[in-house]
């Protein structure tokens, strides 16, 4: 049975086109909310989606419940969409497209097989990672995001007019597994968006503490950093100095074996 919104839908889109397709199947898929996200195209735009999550448990975020919007390009699903969130976190920035593999940002990075729901859960896992300078990323302090948490579930998005703290399920045992899905697809998606930061960027400061400053990447992982790559300075010299002696070895054999030797006497004899 076609939904209120897909007889809408249906005379205002082409409905031979893939991406048209792809969304009233997705949107018939996450229909009701769940206990971790919601997600739904807003009236009279099959390509603008809004979606609400929940912050990840025993993180700063574990009381928020953010807002935000899904912007899909024509040639979804092979081409990603861009995700912009409306919600303060402390951990994206807000009214700005977020650089994430899973984002507009990345679209080396995109596989057609991903959908609504991989990128649901790769925001909710990306969440507690650090932002590091990404383009749409912050790095507040975790007693700031705790603040921003709590003020999140007030707030009312302009378009669909519902307070974040009504749109999802209660909390119960079953978002443990949609908890760790989330935090399992984080791991596995390729974290380019963190590699293509300009060396130029800015330190975002908090609203909360502009007199505090935030560092990008924590001094132990650039130390692992630079032992990683003396590490592979060493081997590489040790490798071409062993290709040397080998060559040396070698041609030194050649000499010996053919540089003593006489001239082959001729096959013809004199008569």
């Amino acid at each position: 049975m076609l939904t209120s919104f897909e007889k809408a839908s249906t005379s205002s889109y082409n409905a031979q086109s893939s991406a048209v397709k792809r969304l009233m199947r997705e949107a018939v898929e996450l229909n009701d909310p769940n206990e971790l996200f919601h997600c739904q195209p807003i009236e009279n735009n099959l390509f603008e989606w809004h979606f609400t999550i929940r912050g990840p448990k025993s993180t700063e975020f574990e009381h928020g419940v953010y807002h935000g919007r899904i912007l899909f390009p024509v040639e979804y699903p092979m081409k990603p969409p861009s995700i912009v969130l409306l919600t303060a976190s402390g951990r994206f920035k807000v009214n700005e497209k977020i650089c994430l593999s899973i984002s507009a940002h990345h679209a080396e990075t995109w596989t057609p097989t991903w959908g609504v729901r991989t990128a649901l859960l790769a925001i909710i896992g990306f969440m507690e990672t650090p932002g590091e300078g990404a383009i749409g990323s912050l790095d507040y302090t975790p007693d700031e995001r705790r603040v921003l948490a709590e003020r999140s579930q007030s707030y009312v998005c302009p378009t669909c007019g519902v307070a974040n703290s009504q749109l999802l399920l209660p909390l119960s045992e079953k978002s443990i597994d949609i908890q760790r899905q989330a935090k399992a697809l984080a791991n596995q998606i390729h974290m380019k968006n963190y590699g293509t930061t300009s060396k130029n960027a800015p330190v975002v400061k908090s609203t909360l503490n502009p007199s505090e400053s935030r560092s990008h990447a924590p001094p132990n992982q650039v130390l692992v950093l630079n032992q990683n790559n003396s590490r592979g300075d060493f081997f590489n010299t040790l490798i071409w100095f062993c290709c040397i002696i080998f060559l040396f070895l070698f041609l030194r054999r050649l000499f010996i074996t053919f540089g003593s030797h006489r001239p082959f006497p001729s096959s013809y004899s004199d008569f």
